[in-house]
């Protein structure tokens, strides 16, 4: 099969496609042909070296993939060969191949194409994680997303909106904005040309967001705490602009505000502390969720580009640039 192999951390125009033997079938797991894989800012990093899911060289980058499965281990009854999934792996996804623990494989609705499958097991997961579970969103209160058209982005304003929240959008263009608009959005800020502090307590009366989905991190976030509701809750859920900010405790004290992290590989089984039985259970009752709205049209994916794998470079560059609107993604 074709592959994109890491060899060294460094730069991802290092990586190359080659032809290497098909991942070997674990205990529990199902092989998929991959049809899709999304690439995401995670990649880069992972490739780089700087995150916490790297694992030792030389390895092939990529977890959310969508495609046909080939193969199942013994035990494994609730996909069978045929059927078309949407699987997480740790890594492995740009590939023509990818094994997959069966608690991480998923039947995708009919009439879902393999681009937009790739979203749900990380992306769209982890906006359903970040707003249901950890900061309990509740239908009116008021939600501030940044960097609202990339897919992750995108994906928070979605269930954001299907939680019943009034949600405020960042991007930096009028074409991003539109963007999100059209995906729900009822206020959209162009964080190039205006001030989105003043124009969040502007919009909310001086109160401030409940919560706030920041995946861009530095300055953005350091602003957003001065837009924040008292008793919100902040999300800094990745660090798109580069920088990691440090979050001054005594904001937190005189606003009563809460900062929340999640790691959605925990969930996946990706951490350093192995996931329970009730985790698995509350990942399939949310993809479930996920799924449904999908059918209802509520979540509405958005691929950017599809891509080979030999332009994984060109991909990568999209999402270094912040010039995506939903989601790159290879098609082995």
């Amino acid at each position: 099969m074709r592959a994109v192999v890491c060899r060294q951390f460094g730069h991802y125009r290092d990586l190359m496609v080659e032809g290497m033997p098909s991942p070997p079938l674990d205990d529990g797991g199902v092989r998929v042909a991959v049809r899709a894989a999304g690439i995401g800012f995670a990649n880069l990093l992972v490739v780089a070296g700087k995150h916490q899911n790297t694992p030792e060289l030389p390895f092939v980058p990529g977890t959310e993939i969508a495609g046909v499965v080939l193969e199942v281990a013994d035990g494994v009854s609730d996909v069978a060969p045929g059927d078309r999934v949407a699987a997480g792996v740790r890594h492995g996804g740009f590939a023509g191949e990818a094994v997959a623990p069966a608690d991480n494989v998923w039947p995708i609705p009919d009439g879902m194409d393999f681009a937009s499958a790739t979203q749900f097991p990380t992306i769209y997961g982890t906006g359903y994680g970040c707003l249901a579970w950890r900061a309990d969103l509740r239908p009116g209160e008021v939600l501030l997303v940044h960097g609202a058209a990339g897919a992750s982005g995108l994906a928070a304003v979605e269930i954001g909106k299907a939680l019943g929240a009034t949600v405020i959008a960042t991007a930096g263009s009028a074409e991003k904005l539109a963007v999100a608009r059209a995906h729900g959005a009822d206020h959209a800020i162009d964080y190039r040309q205006d001030d989105f502090r003043a124009a969040v307590l502007d919009l909310t009366g001086g109160r401030g967001a409940d919560v706030i989905y920041d995946p861009v991190g530095g300055e953005v976030f350091t602003q957003s705490l001065r837009c924040i509701a008292p008793e919100g809750r902040i999300i800094p859920m990745g660090f798109a602009g580069g920088e990691v900010p440090q979050i001054p405790a005594n904001i937190l004290l005189v606003k009563n505000i809460t900062a929340i992290g999640l790691y959605w590989g925990h969930y996946m089984g990706w951490g350093r502390q192995p996931r329970t039985a009730a985790d698995v259970t509350r990942l399939h009752e949310a993809m479930a969720q996920m799924f449904a709205w999908y059918g209802d049209g509520t979540l509405r994916p958005v691929t950017h580009a599809e891509l080979d794998l030999a332009e994984v470079a060109a991909g990568m560059d999209i999402v270094a640039a912040r010039q995506v609107i939903g989601k790159v993604v290879l098609t082995p």
